[in-house]
Formats: structure tokens, sequence, C-alpha cells
């Protein structure tokens, strides 16, 4: 299947956003919330392209594949399906959590690793009641070598696994296993993203996968181990392979998913851990029926992780990929090497959401900037109500600036 892209345009007011900016008032409040509902009987306002509602039902207990992508979104995205919409904010929701949980002090023992307890985590950042578990904490290794950078291959803390409540299996129709892994945050891992040459997915030694080739940075990142790191016991690879295999024999009489999560560099290895699962056969539970776990990866201003080769052979493993981007974002151009644009190629169906009109790309990449965006669209925003909010908007922007400028002026690979 070929690659999808709709562009979706808002009738509301275009607002930058960033990580620490408040809301407007005509926004309301950012809780965690759920869709429980779906119209039952729905059409389209065909001059102003949104879905107009007359009756409604519980019903994502019965639409979760075709949300999940088992269709490749065929219907849903333009215009964008209200439970769709939802569902990608309710997953972004996770990866906003990684960044509220990672310890960015370096005089602090928990560098790099989460502030909080697996059992305390969900509940510190508000997410208390959002139906899901943490069942394990992921590390990973950025193997690149930066001079004067004192954490470049140190194991640090990039996403966790959770697994829905038995409370909210009977909402969404089947117990969902969720990975998810934060974006980009240190020099070793921009240097990760920036890096442009190809390498062989030689994931699995026994399985020679033709011409399958992916960007080198990223494949570091999964596959490399800290053997001095206290957190954690083998490569990023090994952790989610060990915790995906528990999962799915936990729970394989019962209906299941398995949905990848990443914001900018944890999409690619959002990317890598769904074709490695699907590669390693780990989402089949019935070799004899041929019964195979969905797995679907929503993947948050990502950048291209591999050639031509690569995705096909995810879309002939049956990975679905939805890549939520904002057309201006420079991340999901990258890598940008001299060859990349004919090397590389985006896997799965676009949603590209046109929401800035800036001339400064670092305003753009924020991972709150996509969610709380996807949450307005189709909303009436009242400028008014934005001075405040726009006042806090620029600091993630700066930090990212003033990193790349850093990088650009010492970035020596040794």
């Amino acid at each position: 299947m070929a690659s999808t892209s709709f562009t979706l345009k808002p009738n509301a007011c275009l607002i930058s956003f960033s990580r620490n900016a408040r809301l407007p008032k005509s926004m309301g409040t950012c809780s965690f919330g759920h869709i429980t509902t779906l119209p039952k009987s729905m059409c389209i306002n065909t001059s102003t392209n949104i879905w107009v509602v007359h009756a409604v039902e519980t019903c994502l207990a019965k639409m979760w594949r075709e949300i999940q992508g088992f269709n490749n979104w065929d219907d849903l995205i333009e215009p964008l399906h209200p439970l769709l919409r939802e569902e990608i904010i309710r997953y972004g929701e996770f990866v906003t959590a990684c960044y509220k949980v990672l310890d960015f002090n370096p005089t602090s023992s928990r560098y790099l690793n989460t502030k909080y307890g697996k059992r305390n985590m969900l509940r510190r950042v508000g997410m208390e009641g959002c139906g899901y578990e943490v069942t394990k904490y992921i590390y990973a290794t950025p193997n690149i070598k930066i001079l004067n950078q004192a954490d470049t291959c140190t194991s640090r803390w990039v996403g966790f696994v959770a697994v829905s409540t038995d409370e909210e299996v009977k909402r969404i129709g089947r117990r969902d296993v969720v990975v998810t892994f934060r974006g980009t945050v240190t020099a070793p891992e921009w240097v990760a993203n920036f890096m442009s040459s190809l390498t062989p997915a030689m994931l699995d030694p026994n399985r020679n996968v033709h011409n399958v080739m992916v960007e080198s940075g990223f494949l570091s990142m999964y596959t490399s181990c800290d053997s001095t790191s206290k957190f954690n016991v083998g490569s990023c690879r090994d952790q989610l392979i060990s915790e995906i295999s528990r999962l799915v024999n936990m729970f394989k009489g019962e209906e299941m998913s398995i949905t990848l999560v990443g914001h900018s560099m944890g999409s690619s290895i959002a990317l890598l851990f769904a074709y490695d699962i699907a590669e390693l056969g780990l989402n089949i539970v019935d070799m004899r029926k041929g019964r195979s776990l969905q797995v679907t990866v929503y993947s948050f201003g990502g950048p291209r992780v591999g050639n031509t080769q690569f995705k096909e052979r995810c879309e002939e493993l049956g990975i679905k990929v939805l890549r939520i981007v904002n057309v201006k974002d420079p991340v999901t151009k990258l890598p940008a090497g001299l060859y990349s644009w004919s090397c590389y190629v985006h896997v799965g169906v676009e949603l590209a959401l046109d929401f800035f009109k800036m001339e400064n790309p670092a305003d753009v990449h924020d991972i709150e900037t996509y969610i709380k965006y996807t949450r307005c669209f189709g909303s009436a925003c009242d400028r008014s109500d934005w001075a405040d909010f726009l006042d806090n908007v620029g600091q993630t922007a700066k930090n990212i600036r003033n990193l790349v400028q850093s990088l650009r002026k010492n970035m020596f690979l040794r």
C-alpha cells in the first residue's frame, strides 16, 4: 500500500503551542478524558467539513479495529472522525506523561531516569483514571560519543509499557498493550536524528530480509546496551521483547491489541519495535488458525526510519502506522543527508495538520502542540482568550535552537 497523506486545515484560528503553555479559557481543561460514544447517525456538513451528530450510542468496543487502522483509516481521516481524534489525543497523552516524569536535572541521582516509580507514575501526572497500569520501564543507550558531553553513552529512560485494566477492556473492546516512547531531549539523541547512514536491519541473525535497511542512529538506540547501567539490564530491544512476550502470553486467551506510540525519535523506536514484533511473529497467537494481534503505531512528528524495502516489508507484515505531522515540522523531513531524499521513505498513512504560519521551525515540533491543536481542531476559538497563552509560547523552541546551535559548533564524533 502506498503512503497516503491528508491535510486538515481548520476553520479555527491558527495558534502555536508550547509544552509549558497554559490553555486559554475557551479550550477548557486538559484533563485526561475518553469518548465512550460514537454517533449512531452522522452526516457531513459540506460547508464546514465537520461531523454532525444526530444520536449517539456506545461503540468504541465495536469499532476499535477500524480506529486502530485495520482498513488503513479509510473514510476516518478526511474529515477527521471524532472518535479517531479522541484516540489520537488519548495515546498522545501517554507521550506527554513521559516528558513530565523525566528527570532533567544533571545533578540528580536519577538524571535521565523517571522521578516516580511505576505504581505512582500515571497518578503523579494526572492520569490516574486513564484505565491503564504501567508494567515496565524501558531504557535505551545511544552508542554515540560527542566531545565534552558527559551523557553520551549512558543508559537513559525512554518510555514505558502499560496494559489496560479490566474495566477499560470493557470500554475499548480488547486488552490493549501500550508501549510509549518519549522524543529527543539530549545531544546524543539529536545526533541520532541527524545521522543519515542506512544500515541493514539485521535484528534477528536467523532472518535475512533482503535489502531492508534503517537509519543507523535509531537502530543504535534500539539495540545498544550499557553494561554499567544501574537501572536496567540489556538493550532497549531486549527489554521490550521480554515484556511484550510476557504480556501476550499472560492475556493470550483474550482479544488483544499492541499499540506503539512515540514522538520524534520515539516514533522511530516505536516503528522499529513494531517491525521487530511482526518479523519475529510475537503477535501471532494461533499459528494454525493464522490469528495474530493487530500492531498499530501512532507517530507524532516522527522522522523517516528506513528505505523503500523497509516500508514494503512493514506493509507485508500488516503493521499499521498513522503519522500525525505538522507540515512545517522539519523533524519529519529527517534524515536530511545529501542522498536521504532518494533513500528514505515514510511508512503508513499521514495525517498532516497544517496549523502553523510561522517561520521559526523550532516552534513546530512540541508534542503538546500536536495534542492541543488536535483537541482544538474543528472548534471555535476566541482570539481574545489566547493572549496569556501566547505569552508562554517559545521556551521549548529556545531550548531546541540553543541545542542545535551548540551541536553545529561542537559536534565532533569519535
